[in-house]
């Protein structure tokens, strides 16, 4: 049996319970848990802001070893450090076509189709995100499992899942950030915390801090910020007397508000571009004038998994691990166990710290 971290229904508490998982399937592996990030996504499946089937057990962001691989498993074999993966391609759909996997129509069809136990009643569990890395251990598809890059260390490993690859592919993918452009990054939290270091490696000149907690300061340094500024009603204001009185070349948002949405947007210079990474609910609704529409020409663009392919980009990122330009550990402000997610949740809510990794 394996200890996890098991959400019974939507808004309910977590509850840290034992289940049973099968062995693994074909094409499917198993996979023993080395840590396993606390991520806003999983709190926006808790509370129903995003689809999740219940009971779940909740967790993307995770690495580990695999300990057994199920009939016609190429990929990988036990022994492997992998990343996993939440949204794998299926390779085959109209926007795989496109060559944009982070569109994939099948990416999260692996959470609706229960994949373990509770031991205590045999009731069925869905994996979060096809992935339920808050246990111990975890059954997923052989494509949902990424071989880890030698010299990357596994603990830490677990926040390339998501954060990284997010705040990395949304500066060097959707807002494609070239030297010396100027960038805000709204929202200093585990993406955020990515997002001004890829920054900072893409050679952006001005790299401005965004945050409503003055504590965070410390940590945006840290990952690359040239400025910081508290959060108010003047933000944009502010950023255009930081960036020569005419805006930023790029704005990065990355809480999922509508006022940080409409907030970044005016923080851009006329033909600036605003990538909007964090995920908001229905009711956050953002409005613009058709006039500013056309006189500020700028470029207003969602992210998905910051439109990264994850087999071709981890390499990337893990090479920017291995040379010191990417410091993984800079984006941890708490090592917890399974116990500590609702707390780590409350954090999260309360505008605290960087990224809570569960470690097991």
């Amino acid at each position: 049996m394996v200890r996890a971290a098991v959400l019974p229904a939507v808004n309910a508490p977590l509850q840290v319970a034992e289940i049973d998982l099968p062995d693994p399937g074909p094409g499917q592996v198993r996979i023993k848990l080395a840590a396993a990030g606390v991520c806003h996504s999983d709190l926006s499946l808790s509370n129903g802001t995003l689809r999740q089937p219940v009971p779940a057990v909740l967790g993307h962001e995770g690495a580990g070893t695999v300990t057994a691989a199920g009939p016609g498993v190429t990929t990988v074999a036990p022994g492997d450090r992998v990343v996993l993966n939440w949204a794998p391609s299926c390779g085959d759909c109209h926007f795989c076509g496109l060559a944009e996997p982070w569109l994939c129509a099948e990416a999260g069809v692996a959470a609706d189709a229960p994949y373990a136990t509770l031991a205590a009643d045999g009731s069925a569990l869905h994996p979060g995100l096809g992935t339920a890395a808050f246990a111990e251990e975890t059954v997923v598809a052989a494509h949902a499992a990424l071989p880890l890059p030698d010299g990357v260390p596994l603990t830490d490993a677990a926040l390339l899942g998501c954060a990284v690859l997010t705040g990395w592919g949304a500066v060097h993918h959707s807002a494609a950030v070239r030297p010396g452009e100027s960038v805000v990054v709204l929202g200093v939290g585990g993406v955020g915390l990515a997002t001004l270091q890829a920054a900072r490696i893409a050679g952006a000149g001005t790299i401005v801090a965004v945050d409503v907690s003055p504590a965070k300061e410390e940590l945006a340094r840290a990952a690359g910020a040239t400025e910081f500024l508290v959060a108010g009603a003047d933000t944009a204001k502010r950023v255009r007397k930081l960036t020569g009185g005419v805006g930023a070349d790029v704005a990065v948002e990355c809480v999922g508000r509508a006022d940080t949405i409409r907030t970044a947007w005016s923080a851009t210079r006329r033909g600036g571009r605003t990538t909007v990474v964090g995920i908001g609910g229905q009711d956050q609704q953002v409005t613009f004038s058709a006039l500013e529409l056309f006189y500020f020409g700028r470029t207003l663009s969602g992210c998905v998994y910051g439109n990264s392919d994850p087999a071709r980009d981890l390499p990337v990122v893990a090479g920017h691990v291995r040379s010191g330009a990417l410091d993984l550990s800079a984006l941890v402000t708490d090592r917890i166990g399974l116990d500590d997610i609702p707390a780590a949740f409350d954090a999260m809510v309360a505008g605290k710290g960087g990224r809570s990794l569960v470690v097991f």
